[in-house]
């Protein structure tokens, strides 16, 4: 495998780190510095608290490479140390590329019609005068039974409303309409934590 910039893949180092006492005691900090600080003078880090990551940068990638191998699955306070080689990864643009032409109709409508386009005219509503007839036979208080039960489905049947024209007239002679009464929450006890 050829690299191009052999300096810009190998030269970081990540570290798992499960123990998370390196991030707030600097006693253990500092010995976790110097075991990487004797193959690099130069090294420098970066602590992802959050991740349980410690990012090892070196000035140089031999020995980044021959840290890994020395210190990958070793123990350190009493806890395996992984390490991995810090991974980059490079996009063209720090930008979000636009979407692909043909998904851009559902952007925006378009300004005008595609070429071709007519606008279909609304179809003439159908009257199904057998329904009107069924509707007007029916009367207040009846029942009607549109469709009969068999073993295996019930019976559909219809029964018509009275209309409320009788309520409406009689509240009508009374005068108005009795107004609802609201009724009002108490307040709850209230006692103050402090007097002054």
């Amino acid at each position: 495998m050829h690299f191009r910039n052999f300096d810009f893949i190998f030269g970081s180092l990540i570290a798992c780190v499960p123990d998370s006492s390196i991030f707030n005691q600097p006693e253990i900090r500092a010995r976790f510095e110097a075991l990487f600080r004797a193959y690099d003078k130069d090294v420098t880090f970066q602590y992802f608290k959050s991740f349980k990551r410690i990012r090892i940068n070196f000035s140089n990638p031999l020995s980044a490479a021959d840290v890994k191998i020395r210190f990958h699955k070793t123990e350190f306070l009493g806890k395996e140390l992984k390490l991995y080689f810090a991974q980059t990864l490079h996009i063209g643009s720090p930008h979000l590329a636009p979407p692909e032409p043909d998904k851009q109709f559902l952007i925006s409508p378009p300004a005008s019609p595609p070429v071709g386009w007519v606008q279909a005219d609304d179809a003439t509503p159908s009257i199904n005068y057998d329904l009107l007839y069924a509707i007007s036979k029916l009367g207040p208080g009846e029942k009607y039974e549109l469709h009969a039960a068999t073993e295996s489905t019930p019976s559909v049947v219809v029964h018509v409303c009275d209309s409320d024209e009788e309520n409406v007239t009689e509240n009508e002679e009374a005068g108005k309409k009795p107004k609802p009464k609201i009724i009002q929450t108490r307040r709850p006890d209230y006692t103050p934590a402090y007097q002054s």
